[in-house]
């Protein structure tokens, strides 16, 4: 990467983290798409080992979680059969917890949709906080057990399940049913019910597909490597937490979070590199 000044490095996490593919963003800065992977690489790590020094003590009241799908590799159908079953070749699963005033997203992991990955998750969130919150989750339950051993009962946790109708005549596999209604389960504490939603980290879901390529359904541009789909999402959570003025707030969601007193630019990402912890070891943990 020394061949590259601060200015092209930044310019190309620009064309990223707008939601280009690789080979766009090469077309776009003139760098290629080896120099852009790796790039990629070793600022996603930065990144990742930033977050997960930085984003601690949040002083958060109300916090909502949910899992995103997307495929590495080629779709779960289509995985060959010596590669099924193991991780990054299919189906995987961006799992974020976002808090609902700062809109900060507090704790991120990527894995499977199952019991082990969703204690990991909670058990992060849980270290994260600095005081008791409610907590909303859609009625995934693996969640139960996870919450229930991470935070036992200094929790005010409800789950929002939403009841479905069947798929429309004529509908494609990607036209989801319609939503008939709603059940709210009381799990544990005394959640207020006027904050019970799942709204947040939906709409968070869809800035993710709008805003890293490789989320976008119906292309090309899915992630060939796990690896990559990783870095790529220790940038954006970055940049979206430090960087991106959140539309409503007027401020970073880290700002309103009170863990920075300024809109970070492309240069400081970029230069996360250059710091003394990016060169520790990669945290097992999102």
């Amino acid at each position: 990467m020394n061949r590259l000044n601060i200015k092209r490095r930044a310019a190309v996490v620009a064309a990223l983290v707008e939601g280009n593919s690789i080979r766009a963003t090469g077309r776009i800065t003139g760098v290629s798409k080896p120099t852009i992977l790796k790039l990629l690489a070793d600022l996603g790590e930065a990144c990742e080992r930033f977050h997960d020094a930085t984003v601690r003590g949040v002083r958060s009241r109300r916090v909502q979680c949910d899992e995103v799908w997307s495929f590495c590799y080629a779709k779960q159908r289509n995985v060959p059969e010596k590669l099924q079953g193991k991780f990054g070749y299919g189906d995987v699963w961006t799992w974020t917890a976002i808090d609902g005033d700062s809109k900060l997203i507090v704790s991120w992991l990527l894995g499977d949709r199952d019991g082990d990955t969703g204690f990991t998750f909670i058990s992060d969130l849980a270290d994260r906080l600095a005081s008791r919150v409610q907590l909303t989750t859609d009625g995934h339950r693996v969640y139960l057990e996870a919450v229930e051993g991470a935070f036992g009962s200094e929790i005010d946790y409800a789950m929002l399940i939403k009841l479905y109708g069947s798929v429309p005549e004529g509908a494609t596999r990607y036209s989801p049913p319609q939503v008939t209604g709603i059940r709210v389960e009381t799990i544990a504490g005394t959640p207020d019910p006027s904050h019970i939603s799942t709204s947040y980290v939906e709409r968070q879901n869809l800035s993710m597909r709008m805003g890293m390529r490789r989320f976008t359904r119906l292309t090309n541009g899915f992630s060939k490597k796990v690896e990559n789909h990783g870095h790529a999402l220790a940038l954006y959570f970055v940049h979206y937490n430090f960087a991106r003025v959140h539309q409503t707030l007027r401020v970073t969601p880290a700002m309103e979070a009170g863990l920075s007193d300024h809109v970070w630019s492309l240069d400081e990402i970029v230069s996360l590199m250059d710091r003394k912890e990016a060169k520790e070891a990669v945290p097992e943990h999102g």
